[in-house]
């Protein structure tokens, strides 16, 4: 055996014995600072929850007792669509927790590289200090050795001794991310499989919904459509949305003067607080930035996001769903009254689209319309979209143009799948079309 092949020999069994050492030695905890969390404002929220839940349960208990067919399927269709909307919400985590899984994947790789590439560099370290030995300074200085020479080397060897330590305190760090890692990306992927597992419960349950429905609609859907077409249904229906417009509208009005007097109130304290910090010599603290048959036409657009107030979208809107246009607004409607809006003829399942930014403020079944979604665009516009089969967005949430918030059904008692759409200002509907462009 050659004198070579033993010193790498003797290389290799410090290198393991440093490694051995590091693994089984305590890991040093580094407590890292978690990044505070952001307190949100929901105060505001709750209260327009509570207030729009209450409006509803107001308008359900007002409504007339006569017994509408369209009524024993409400229940059904609110369950289905609460179905979808956790399915929903469902894949989007999982969309979520599977990015977080490939981005813990490529950190384990970079940090098994990084691991090599170290153990590579502490093996030359041990390697070079077993070549030069350990000598004693005393020892070289009895030798009689250059002191020179002695000087150049001990700063050489305290200089390996230092990186080594150096060395060995980065793969103590680099082992404790990989355990690290590992915890996480365990977590993880158990949280995923909590997810997946929950979506096959959740399919099966909206399965055997949707067949209950299916049945109950078959048993009633003469009534339903003889009720339908009764003289002044659809008046009782468009008495009952006026009513919840306006209701919804003086909640609005009142928060937004709310509002306005909190950011009066803010403002005021800044320009006070500005005021002491000049008096003092002090430079104030930067502010916040501020943050197809006859009469049909087909819609082949959907909407996208924009910048801007809602009224300066008129004539660039897009529809909120691809397909035929009917029902045009102010035409006369089978079983009297007039379109207050327009229907627009689908599939079911196909997703609606939000026309602009704006707020949820209504997300439930309605009769008439069954599940009923409004967005609040602000300076009193309102956009309506009714009988669909999946409200996917609640009360309170934020959306933007272009944004999935539900999918295309008959709910309500509709014969046909579509969405019935309204445009809004200040409680009095509007011609969609005039504000929607088809090219």
């Amino acid at each position: 055996m050659s004198f070579s092949f033993q010193r790498r020999s003797i290389a290799h069994s410090m290198l393991a014995f440093a490694l051995y050492f590091l693994c089984a030695s305590p890991l040093w905890a580094q407590k890292t600072a978690s990044a505070p969390e952001v307190a949100e404002k929901r105060a505001d929220l709750s209260e327009l929850r509570q207030r729009i839940d209450g409006l509803r349960k107001e308008l359900s208990s007002n409504e007339d007792s006569r017994a509408d067919a369209a009524d024993r399927l409400r229940e059904s269709e609110r369950q289905i669509s609460r179905l979808q909307r956790q399915l929903h919400d469902l894949g989007s985590q999982r969309g979520q927790l599977q990015t977080q899984l490939g981005a813990l994947e490529n950190q384990s790789r970079s940090l098994a590289a990084t691991l090599t590439q170290q153990q590579t560099q502490l093996e030359q370290l041990l390697y070079r200090q077993y070549l030069r030995g350990d000598p004693d300074s005393l020892q070289l200085l009895l030798n009689g050795d250059d002191p020179n020479q002695m000087a150049r080397d001990l700063h050489y060897l305290s200089a390996i001794a230092n990186a080594r330590s150096d060395l060995m305190g980065e793969i103590r760090q680099t082992i404790q991310q990989k355990k690290t890692l590992a915890a996480q990306t365990r977590e993880r992927s158990s949280e995923l499989a909590e997810v997946e597992n929950e979506q096959r419960k959740q399919h099966s349950e909206l399965d055997k919904e949707r067949q209950a429905h299916k049945t109950l609609y078959a048993e009633i859907s003469d009534k339903v459509r003889s009720q339908r077409r009764e003289i002044g249904a659809l008046q009782r229906d468009e008495k009952r949305m006026t009513q919840l417009i306006d209701r919804l509208s003086r909640i609005l009005a009142q928060q937004a003067a709310a509002a306005r007097a909190a950011e009066a109130q803010r403002r005021k304290q800044m320009e006070e607080a500005a005021r002491k910090a000049a008096a003092a010599g002090k430079t104030p603290p930067p502010a916040a930035s501020e943050k197809k048959s006859a009469g049909e036409t087909e819609n082949h657009y959907e909407p996208a996001p924009s910048d801007g107030s809602f009224a300066k979208l008129k004539g660039r809107l897009r529809l909120p769903v691809q397909g035929a246009v009917s029902g045009r607004f102010g035409s006369a409607r089978e079983g009297g009254g007039q379109w207050r809006g327009v229907f627009i003829r689908a599939a079911n399942g196909q997703p609606v689209k939000a026309i602009a930014k704006g707020r949820v403020v209504f997300a439930e079944w309605m009769r008439g319309f069954g599940n009923l979604l409004i967005i609040d665009h602000g300076d009193n516009y309102l956009s309506i979209y009714g009988n669909n089969d999946a409200l996917l967005k609640q009360v309170g949430q934020a959306v933007q143009g272009g944004d999935t918030i539900a999918s295309v059904g008959n709910t309500g008692g509709n014969p046909e799948s579509g969405l019935y759409f309204e445009i809004r200002r200040q409680g009095q509907p509007i011609d969609p079309l005039s504000w929607a462009t088809l090219k």
